[in-house]
């Protein structure tokens, strides 16, 4: 852990000085080219994790995907405004939805986004960069209708008696620069179970042909 720390010290003091911010224009275009490997290798599991999401996307989605039902209007946040267009691109693609707008903002505070306002949130890989999830969380439940779902498909920390655990704990230093504050020793489901939604239903799973560092999930959707 301490190599690891000593690697990423250059990184540590271009983020104080402000050069880090450069990175933040490259991290959404290899955000973008890894999530085709990663989609094709999770195709199956989102499509069981999105498989009753008609029920309860009437009209407007917090997030786009291909499993979205026809005719949802979306809308996109993101703290990074480099997304936009990769979002664009990734819009083109789905010509069943309606796009909406995309909000620069952090999920900690989506003041642009209405009270009770949404029929379904979607939420994948975000929470673990996030920089409070139990905020993220209670600021979903503000946008939620009630009755309305929070889906979530998120990587989380291993089974402390895993080598998968060891590594995550070590190159987390590194990984954090690397995934544009990205952390992978977060039990994110312990958040979801206190966020006081009315309903949980959460799943772990073994994320399939990832890398080591990210192949712990946790899946399920939250109503409101």
């Amino acid at each position: 852990i301490l190599l690891c720390f000593l690697l990423t010290l250059p990184l540590h003091v271009m983020k104080i000085i402000g050069l880090y911010g450069m990175y933040k224009r490259v991290f959404p275009l290899l955000a973008y080219n890894i999530t085709f490997s990663y989609n094709d290798k999770m195709h199956e599991t989102k499509r069981d994790l999105f498989r009753n999401v008609g029920k309860f996307a009437n009209t407007d989605a917090g997030l786009t995907s291909s499993f979205t039902p026809h005719g949802c209007t979306v809308i996109c946040t993101d703290p990074n405004p480099h997304f936009e267009k990769y979002l664009r691109m990734s819009m083109d693609a789905n010509k069943h939805l309606t796009y909406d707008t995309f909000i620069v903002t952090s999920g900690e505070d989506m003041e642009e986004v209405k009270d009770e306002s949404l029929d379904v949130v979607v939420c994948t890989l975000v929470l673990c960069s996030v920089g409070n999830v139990q905020q993220v969380l209670q600021e979903v439940r503000r946008i939620l209708k009630t009755g309305g779902a929070f889906y979530f498909l998120e990587h989380v920390v291993s089974d402390p008696s895993s080598w998968t655990y060891f590594f995550q704990h070590v190159f987390e230093p590194l990984w954090y620069y690397l995934g544009d504050g990205c952390m992978v020793t977060r039990a994110t489901w312990k958040d979801l179970e206190a966020a006081g939604f009315s309903e949980l239903h959460l799943r772990h799973i073994q994320a399939p042909e990832v890398t080591l560092m990210i192949r712990p999930h946790i899946m399920g959707y939250s109503i409101k």
